[in-house]
């Protein structure tokens, strides 16, 4: 019985030791929780999109395009269309209203070869109150070089709409907005051939000297030393070694995926407008004692009307009454602030001061002024 007993503790403490995670591996996990693929912290030189631009028209509107005696580009234009079309309109009178000027926008993908598809964005350029229901055009999509890199034509899809009636009228979202999806056909490539390359530069997203130093060190660590050197806060330069030659798609899917820690300094960032603060996790500040109090002076006016009785020869009387109220916000004390503490710990004292983001605003830069906030304050 005694064996049996002693042999069942055994197996139940062999159990929980089996369930119960390893000393390290919280802190493990808490460290991979702080690591970031090179591919969210940096980008490949050279791969990138391309912005385009044109001018077309969109037909079709219900009465709700340009007026064309007050955008004289649109009537030109119309003209010019038909004339192409063997329609000639030279001399005549023109009054539709289902025309508009429009113009469109889309992005050119990396890599993108000839006749993929990509999304375009039409707006109106005259004074037309709605491209609901209009269909675009041949449209030629030109790069910054003047090229012709696509075409783009279909009909519109408005996420926002437009109501009127006699008396009143309802206007919702950007009716004057619309996308085509899949609308741009790529018609010329942007030769960049990549794996003809023998040098690779990583464009860092936040440039940081540390973090670029992060990064070189873990190539090198997965490819070998002399792969990689940081050559300034944004760049990190990468020599293809000789077995990747021809086959740089390879390497640079491996150095995506590796893993590293991302170093910023510290900042507090405001938007005075919106009242938003947000603060880096390294932002610290030394002891300081903060006091917040607004004199707050309320008026209310509450005018009481005398009226005469009925069929008396009195008349009516308006006698103001004035309430002021003053907040000199007596009750508000001086807050301490500790040297060193943490972002939680910072935030939990100024809101341990009962005061809202737009005076914490004011709090921090006081405290910036005063030297005691170790962190860099940008106002957007």
């Amino acid at each position: 019985m005694f064996k049996a007993s002693l042999h069942l503790a055994l197996s139940c403490t062999l159990a929980a030791a089996l369930l119960l995670p390893a000393p390290g591996f919280a802190a493990a996990r808490a460290d991979q929780a702080s690591l970031s693929r090179i591919k969210d912290l940096a980008a490949i030189e050279g791969v990138r999109e391309n912005q385009l631009v044109g001018y077309g028209l969109v037909v079709g509107l219900n009465g709700t395009g340009d007026t064309l005696n007050n955008a004289p580009f649109t009537k030109q234009s119309l003209t010019s269309m038909l004339e192409r079309l063997g329609v000639n309109t030279r001399g005549s009178n023109l009054r539709t209203v289902n025309v508009a000027a429009v113009m469109v926008t889309a992005k050119l993908p990396a890599f993108a070869t000839q006749g993929t598809r990509t999304d375009v964005t039409v707006s109106a350029l005259g004074d037309a109150k709605s491209l609901q229901g209009g269909t675009l055009l041949v449209t030629p999509l030109l790069g910054a070089d003047g090229e012709v890199y696509a075409v783009a034509q279909g009909s519109l899809a408005i996420s926002g709409f437009q109501a009127q009636g006699e008396a009143a009228s309802i206007t919702r979202g950007v009716p004057t907005v619309g996308r085509i999806a899949n609308g741009g056909l790529i018609e010329k490539e942007i030769d960049y051939q990549i794996n003809k390359l023998q040098d690779i530069r990583l464009a860092l997203r936040n440039p940081d000297f540390t973090t670029a130093k992060r990064i070189a060190a873990a190539i090198n660590d997965y490819m070998g030393a002399n792969t990689a050197e940081p050559t300034d806060p944004s760049t990190v330069a990468l020599h293809v070694p000789a077995n990747y030659r021809g086959n740089i798609v390879k390497m640079l899917t491996e150095v995506e995926q590796l893993r590293v820690e991302p170093d910023q300094r510290a900042r507090v960032v405001i938007d005075e407008r919106a009242g938003i603060i947000v603060m880096g996790r390294d932002v610290r500040v030394s002891t300081v004692a903060v006091a917040q109090g607004n004199l707050t002076v309320t008026i209310s006016e509450q005018p009481q009307v005398s009226q005469p009785a009925p069929f008396s020869r009195g008349s009516t009387v308006v006698t103001p009454r004035t309430g002021v109220k003053v907040d000199a916000g007596e009750g508000k004390k001086l807050g301490i602030v500790s040297e060193s503490v943490t972002l939680r710990e910072l935030v939990d004292g100024l809101n341990a001061l009962g005061i809202g983001p737009r005076d914490m605003i004011a709090i921090l830069q006081a405290i910036k002024a005063a030297g005691a906030l170790q962190a860099d304050i940008e106002v957007m």
